[in-house]
């Protein structure tokens, strides 16, 4: 395949990352943000203080961006052109498992933002909670640098044959 080739799909995977996660963090604030407000007319009606706690709990999904960001910089390499595959696959894969968890994160924090209206108290409770569900993000990002680590840039293999080449003759 053409190295120019090999090199934009290893961008495709790359954009990916950020891309899906981005679908994440967008759904997951506006289901957040629905509730967010649907709570704060609670509040209003019944002549309440709106607490501004439910602005934390909608921002919460907001954070998968920035993973899938990292991961998008952790596969731009030029690099890693040669391992495409890898690079496209873990892309796509990351980036839609760090959306999940800001899509699944932001059902929570709306349930957090009706709870918290109801309640009134529990705030700290339900960070945790979303906490939580963030970790998956966080694992899936380190996960896939860490396989990253892993690639061998294709500089480094040539080399490496090369010098096994010249070790081969000088026996020879």
């Amino acid at each position: 395949m053409n190295p120019s080739t090999q090199l934009a799909l290893a961008y495709a995977g790359a954009f990916c990352a950020v891309g899906f996660a981005a679908l994440g963090s967008a759904y997951g604030c506006g289901v957040a943000a629905a509730s967010a407000i649907g709570s704060w007319k609670k509040c209003y009606i019944q002549g309440k203080e709106a607490p501004f706690q439910l602005t934390i709990l909608t921002g919460a999904p907001m954070t998968q961006t920035i993973y899938g960001f990292i991961l998008m910089l952790s596969l731009a390499k030029p690099e890693f052109a040669d391992s495409w595959v890898t690079c496209l696959l873990t892309g796509i894969i990351g980036g839609i498992a760090i959306a999940l968890s800001a899509a699944f994160q932001g059902r929570a924090a709306a349930g957090a933002c009706d709870a918290l209206v109801e309640g009134g108290s529990g705030f700290v409770n339900y960070l945790i909670a979303l906490g939580v569900i963030e970790t998956i993000a966080i694992f899936v990002l380190v996960f896939a640098i860490l396989l990253l680590g892993k690639l061998t840039p294709a500089e480094a293999v040539a080399g490496t044959v090369e010098q096994l080449v010249a070790n081969i003759r000088m026996l020879c």
